[in-house]
């Protein structure tokens, strides 16, 4: 079982750095807002880029509300990665008032 993380949380581990930061929504949510410097692996594809994402980093996930994330967190925890969940997804980093990418990013 892997911890799940606040928003707030998230933002202080990033910026201490190394980790793996993924967004597992859709491109459209993705281009309308997302956290600066997280790769876009959308859900459905978790499968086959499993094997790009690095086991001896940290990885932390997210999507719009954290489902989907806590769905993805569990299968890479299975599979033997250090893997958490940002509880809340980016509709909790908003309400936080934590900085999003464009200028003008919204949670779709």
């Amino acid at each position: 079982m892997s911890q799940d993380y606040t928003p707030k949380q998230v933002d202080r581990i990033l910026a201490d750095g190394n980790v793996q930061l993924i967004d597992v929504r859709t491109p459209e949510e993705h281009v309308a807002g997302h956290i600066a410097g997280s790769r876009l692996i959308e859900l459905s594809t978790l499968p086959e880029q499993v094997q790009t994402i690095k086991r001896e980093i940290p990885v932390i996930l997210y999507c719009r509300s954290g489902g989907r994330s806590a769905l993805a967190t569990e299968a890479l925890v299975h599979a033997g990665y250090d893997a958490h969940n940002m509880a809340g997804g980016m509709l909790e980093w908003q309400a936080c008032g934590l900085p999003m990418e464009p200028a003008d990013a919204r949670v779709a």
